[in-house]
């Protein structure tokens, strides 16, 4: 993965316009990061201003690596895209889905504030804002516990509100931190 920033006076305006709708933190610039694939590129803006930590712990573990050869293990037609377990390296591998980060490891979060990640290589949940599961959003995975989200994400590929933090319909609490803005129908 390779991460950039946005570039050139059309996205500065439409990130200025995304932040006044959102009332977001002026101060903190969303990212680009560019996904290279087996099936070709696709870009996604990851939202630093509203979710900080998450897309923080997302871009420490792009620019570290972590990501590099990474399968998508878990595909589901009208459903979703998972990607980034460590174990799904290998496409065949049973532990598949399992994996994250190494407990203890630090990473700073996109408005430069420290976290560790805890004993099971986990963030802290970040469900502040209401940004639904729609078509083409990237959102935290997790177990379903608090505080269980680490280096899995998916990417929606219908809207999936039920997976809202913010719908009680059901336990499910998936914030959402970026959103695909090129390739999407890769």
């Amino acid at each position: 993965l390779c991460l950039s920033t946005r570039n050139g006076p059309a996205l500065r305006s439409q990130t200025f316009l995304q932040q006044y709708k959102r009332k977001k933190n002026w101060s903190i610039m969303n990212k680009i990061a560019t996904f290279t694939t087996s099936m070709g590129t696709f870009k996604a803006e990851l939202y630093c201003d509203t979710l900080p930590i998450t897309a923080g712990n997302f871009i420490d573990l792009a620019n570290s690596g972590f990501y590099d050869g990474i399968h998508f293990h878990r595909v589901i037609p009208d459903f979703m895209n998972q990607f980034g377990c460590p174990y799904a390296k290998n496409p065949n591998s049973n532990r598949a889905g399992t994996g994250g980060p190494d407990a203890g490891t630090p990473f700073q979060s996109a408005d430069g504030k420290s976290f560790t990640r805890n004993n099971d290589g986990c963030i802290p949940d970040e469900l502040t804002q209401r940004i639904t599961n729609d078509v083409g959003t990237l959102s935290m995975a997790n177990t379903g516990r608090p505080e269980s989200g680490g280096s899995q994400f998916f990417i929606n590929v219908s809207h999936n509100s039920f997976l809202d933090w913010f719908d009680k319909s059901t336990p499910s609490a998936h914030p959402v931190f970026g959103k695909v803005v090129e390739g999407i129908d890769l």
